[in-house]
């Protein structure tokens, strides 16, 4: 007996009515598609992570077992992405996978997280970070930093907002250039520590013995790491705007996936080479990159790495900035976020009140915000997303198995298992050890229920206004 499947749910059946007909121009190429999926990456998580890992593990076989064990599930999320990005090439990333898989609520709280925890907070967080690096070696930076951190970071983020807002061309320049720069400098930190440095591979031996690192805190430092990695499916907000999307989209995502993965356990091995395990505690985990640097080569070049990484970190700024408002966008075109966030720009054809929305937000937290516990808070509502879009890959060849796929993903349908698995056996452990912030990240989501209704019924009620105007 033949049984009977839902009826798919089109985006179409819920624009707004009366917005116009405006496009986004498919200008980028493989290179920035490539670049935006690197500098998403490489983050605030690959210098803040290390340092706490070191600390709660104080064994470096676990650490570096964490940071593979990591690489493998966000190649498995790229390939789950790589698929649904070529299969639905439009603007607006896991957004537009959850509003085909399971309808517009998930959809909208896929969107209204991602304004909040996905994008704007990360924004925030990676200006504050930049601004510290900038400001350190001159002294500017107390063990409590004040306004004038706050305010620098306020004044990179508008600084890499505006040439984004002018055009493609300008937003492509921007995110290539700062990315070369950012991988340049970890390159040469590798290639450096090698060859001129005064490390040790001993340190690697020290520690506890790894029988004695506990599961629960082994399970709550993959967080870590996963935020480190996150930006794996960053090229598909820019789906919309990828030329050839079916064969530059899963070529970007893997790409820039895997070059990471190896810069990342690059980097592991660098640290663990400067640095001994005794002299890392929670007081100064942060500090284990600078830490690194001084031990290898010296307080000076650790001054001129605090400001190169800095200026590098204008890449991840960069990346937040182009990529987050192509979710808003898609949003609005779809009658489930303000309709402004649906205009593009007549001349640079990039949506610019998104753009400007965001960065807003940004410098709002900046000013407001207690970054102690952001990771986890982050962490976790962006991971039970993930389990969302990644389960949308099952749900899609279920619902719509005649859809067109340029791309399938290899080892279906284990692939997506291994992935939606482990990141289940996480966020588990997330909620027994983290509890606090991990139940203020699923009430953030739940938030954005009563708001879905509410905003659903203005929408309608101003449609259905519209319509009686008409006729």
């Amino acid at each position: 007996m033949a049984v009977a499947r839902p009826r798919t749910h089109s985006g179409s059946a819920v624009r707004i009515m009366g917005m116009p007909k405006e496009e986004l121009r498919r200008g980028f190429g493989l290179s920035t598609s490539t670049y935006v999926v690197i500098a998403s990456m490489v983050g605030t998580g690959i210098l803040v992570s290390p340092g706490y890992m070191m600390a709660s593990l104080n064994n470096y076989a676990a650490i570096f077992g964490l940071w593979a064990l990591g690489g493998l599930l966000a190649v498995c999320g790229a390939l789950c992405v790589a698929e649904l990005a070529a299969a639905l090439p439009r603007a607006g990333g896991e957004y537009v996978y959850l509003r085909e898989a399971y309808g517009p609520m998930p959809a909208f709280l896929s969107g209204w997280t991602s304004f909040f925890i996905g994008f704007s907070a990360p924004l925030a967080v990676a200006s504050y970070i930049a601004a510290r690096y900038l400001l350190t070696p001159f002294g500017l930076v107390g063990k409590e930093p004040g306004y004038l951190v706050q305010a620098t970071a306020a004044a990179i983020i508008v600084a890499i907002t505006l040439p984004n807002l002018i055009g493609h061309r300008q937003s492509a320049w921007t995110q290539n250039l700062t990315t070369i720069l950012k991988l340049g400098l970890f390159v040469a930190l590798v290639v450096m520590a090698f060859l001129f440095g005064g490390g040790r591979l001993a340190h690697i031996a020290e520690g506890q013995s790894i029988r004695e690192v506990k599961l629960g805190t082994a399970a709550t430092q993959l967080f870590y790491v996963m935020f480190a990695y996150s930006g794996w499916n960053a090229a598909s907000y820019l789906a919309g705007e990828v030329k050839n999307p079916g064969r530059i989209l899963p070529r970007s995502l893997l790409m820039g996936t895997g070059l990471v993965i190896v810069l990342y356990l690059a980097l592991n091995l660098v640290f663990a080479y400067a640095v001994p395990l005794e002299d890392v505690g929670f007081a100064n985990a942060e500090q284990v990159p600078q830490l690194a640097v001084e031990n290898l080569f010296g307080a000076q070049a650790s001054s001129i790495f605090s400001v190169a990484v800095g200026l590098t970190f204008l890449a991840t700024v960069s990346a937040f900035v182009i990529t987050g408002p192509r979710v808003y966008y898609a949003m609005a075109r779809d009658g489930l976020f303000p309709s402004v966030a649906g205009h593009i720009s007549p001349r640079g054809q990039v949506p610019v009140y998104a753009m400007l929305a965001q960065s807003m937000c940004a410098i709002i937290i900046l000013f407001v915000t207690d970054f102690q516990d952001l990771y986890k808070y982050a962490s976790v509502g962006l991971s039970l997303f993930a389990l969302l879009f990644i389960g949308a890959v099952y749900v899609l060849r279920w619902r719509r198995p005649d859809m067109e796929r340029p791309f399938r993903v290899p080892g279906y349908p284990v692939v997506p298992a291994i992935f939606m698995v482990v990141i289940l056996f996480m966020t588990v452990f997330a909620f027994i050890e983290w509890w606090k912030p991990s139940m203020y990240s699923l009430g953030s989501i739940l938030a954005g229920v009563p708001v879905y209704y509410v905003w659903s019924l203005i929408r309608r009620n101003r449609n259905e206004s519209k319509v009686s105007k008409v006729q």
